[in-house]
C-alpha cells in the first residue's frame, strides 16, 4: 500500500500561495507513490474560520488541478477523538491541570533568562475544572529527535520546551494535539508541511508516543519533511498584511495555474536537467522530497510573471481564446474576475477576438492584460490626453501625416503589408523612419502610443473605422 499524505490547512484568509506550494508538494508524493491525497480543514479556529474561506480551498486546489483522493475532512467533526485522547493522556499522567493566568505566569518568570511557563502546578494535584487548562509534562531531560527528509536529523532538548498546553479550559483541544489525533486516526504515513510548523513536531512527537503507551493502540510515527520557508524580497516570511500571496488573487489577475504549478515546484527544488519549464508529467517523474533545499525561498512575482507569459505565448491560439473568455467576455464565462471589460457585451466581436489572439498572446504576461489591449477594436477610444498632446500636439509634421495617411489610406488594397509600405512612404516624406511615422498613427487610432502591430491592427479595424478615427483625430488637432 502506496504512502497516505495529507494536506490539512486552516480556513482564516485567502488561500497562501505557501499552502498551494505544501498541497503540490504532498500531491506529487502521493502520485509519484502511489499513495493517497487526503484533504482535511482543520476549521476549530470558530472566531478566524469563515465558511467562504473553506470553500475557497477547495476551489483554489480544483483550479490547480490537484485532485484529492479522500476529503474534505473538517477537524471539527473529529473533536469526540480528541476529547478521548486527551482523557487517555490524563490517565497515563501525561497531563495535568494548572489554573494560571498568563499574567500571573509573566510576574512569576519576569525575572528568568528564559521566557515561558515554570512548571508551577505540576506537582499540585488540581482537579480539573472549567478554570483550568491541561498541560503535557515534558520530560526534564533528554531530547526529542526528529528524522526529517529534507533537514536530516534534528534533535530538541527537552530543557528548550515548556509543559505546554494541550486542551484549553473550554475542554477543546488545541493544534498539536487535535493534528496529531487526526494523522493518527486517518493513518497518515508522511507529513509534508512548512518549516513554520517544524518547533510544534516535537510535542506532537513526545505526545504520539505518549498515546502508543496509554491508549492500548500503536500507531507507527510519520516520516516528516519540512518544506522551506517563503521570503519576499526583503528575505522576511511572507506576509498576508505585506505581501501579494492569495492564490485567487493570481487566478483572478489572469495567471494560468498550470505556470502557477511550475513556479511553486521551483521554490527550493529544481529538476535534475536545470530547465525551469516543467509540465506537470516531468514534476512527477523528477520530484523528489529529498533533493528539496532547507533553506528560504524566494517567491518572486516577477519571475512568476515571466513564466506565464511563456506558458501564454506557447498556447494554440483557440485554447488562448478560451483560456482569456473570462476576461474579455465574462458574461459567456461560468466564472468572471471582479474587473469588468472596457466595453459592452453589445460592442464585443467574439469573430474579431478570434482574429487578433494569435497577436495578442505574444504580447501578454497575464490574461488580465487582454481587454485592454483589444479595446481599440471594440469601442472608439479617447485618446489618452497625455498621449494626444505629446505625440500629435506638440509636433505640427503629426498632423501633416495624419491628413496624408487619411488620403492614402482611402485608396489602397487595405491589408497589412500595403499598409506599412504606404506609411513608410509618408514617413520618408517627411524625414521620419517607420517608427517616428507610425507614432502619431498609433494614438489617434488605438488612443494609446502601445499596443499590438500596428498595420495588422489597421487591417482588422478596417478602412472605414480607420478613417472615421483620423477624421477624429485630425479635427481634435
Amino acid at each position: 500500500m502506496g504512502p497516505r499524505v495529507r494536506f490539512a490547512p486552516s480556513p482564516t484568509g485567502y488561500f497562501h500561495v505557501g499552502s498551494a506550494r505544501t498541497s503540490l508538494v504532498n500531491w506529487l508524493y502521493a502520485r509519484a507513490h502511489g499513495g493517497t491525497f487526503v484533504l482535511r480543514i482543520e476549521d476549530t479556529d470558530v472566531e478566524r474560520n469563515r465558511e467562504e474561506w473553506k470553500e475557497g480551498i477547495v476551489r483554489a486546489l480544483a483550479w490547480l488541478d490537484l485532485d484529492v483522493d479522500e476529503g474534505p475532512f473538517l477537524q471539527s467533526a473529529l473533536a469526540d477523538d480528541h476529547r478521548a485522547a486527551a482523557e487517555a493522556l490524563w490517565d497515563g499522567g501525561y497531563l495535568y491541570a494548572c489554573d494560571c493566568t498568563r499574567e500571573e505566569i509573566d510576574a512569576r518568570t519576569a525575572d528568568r533568562a528564559t521566557p515561558g511557563y515554570d512548571g508551577h502546578c505540576r506537582e499540585r494535584g488540581l482537579a480539573r475544572s472549567e478554570r483550568t487548562a491541561l498541560r503535557f509534562r515534558v520530560p526534564d531531560e533528554g531530547a526529542t529527535v526528529i528524522r526529517d527528509i529534507i533537514r536530516g536529523e534534528i534533535a530538541f532538548p527537552h530543557a528548550s520546551y515548556e509543559d505546554f498546553v494541550v486542551v484549553k479550559p473550554s475542554g477543546a483541544a488545541l493544534y498539536p494535539l487535535a493534528n496529531l489525533v487526526d494523522d493518527r486516526q486517518m493513518g497518515i504515513t508522511h507529513v509534508i508541511r512548512g518549516e513554520d510548523l517544524l518547533p510544534t513536531t516535537p510535542k506532537q512527537v513526545l505526545m504520539w508516543e505518549a498515546l502508543n503507551t496509554c491508549s492500548g493502540t500503536v500507531v507507527a510515527l510519520p516520516t516528516y519533511a519540512h518544506l522551506p520557508m517563503l521570503v519576499n524580497e526583503q528575505r522576511k516570511k511572507l506576509s498576508k498584511r505585506r505581501d501579494p500571496v492569495a492564490v485567487e488573487s493570481y487566478r483572478d489577475q489572469g495567471y494560468l495555474p498550470e505556470a502557477l504549478i511550475n513556479y511553486l515546484a521551483l521554490l527550493g527544488w529544481s529538476p535534475p536537467s536545470g530547465e525551469e519549464l516543467i509540465d506537470r508529467a516531468t514534476l512527477l517523474a523528477t520530484f523528489r522530497l529529498e533533493d528539496v533545499s532547507h533553506s528560504p525561498a524566494f517567491f518572486d512575482v516577477k519571475k512568476l510573471t515571466h513564466l506565464n507569459g511563456v506558458y501564454l505565448r506557447q498556447l494554440d491560439p483557440a485554447d488562448f481564446v478560451e483560456r482569456a473568455r473570462p476576461w474579455v467576455a465574462p458574461w459567456s464565462s461560468a466564472w468572471r474576475p471582479e474587473t469588468a471589460p472596457p466595453y459592452r457585451e453589445d460592442e464585443f466581436d467574439e469573430t474579431l477576438f478570434a482574429r487578433v489572439a494569435p497577436l495578442v498572446k505574444e504580447r501578454v504576461t497575464t490574461l488580465g492584460e487582454v481587454p485592454g489591449l483589444v479595446a481599440f477594436l471594440f469601442t472608439e477610444p479617447v485618446p489618452d490626453e497625455a498621449a494626444f498632446d505629446s505625440v500629435i500636439g506638440a509636433d505640427p509634421l503629426a498632423t501633416v501625416l495624419l491628413a496624408a495617411a487619411r488620403e492614402r489610406l482611402a485608396e489602397i488594397d487595405f491589408d497589412a503589408p500595403t499598409l506599412h509600405a504606404a506609411v513608410l512612404e509618408l514617413g520618408e516624406a517627411l524625414g521620419w523612419k517607420l517608427r517616428q511615422a507610425q507614432a502619431p498613427l498609433r494614438v489617434a487610432v488605438t488612443g494609446t502610443r502601445v499596443g499590438l502591430p500596428l498595420f495588422e491592427s489597421l487591417e482588422l479595424l478596417g478602412r472605414e473605422r480607420v478613417l472615421a478615427r483620423l477624421d477624429a483625430a485630425l479635427a481634435r488637432a
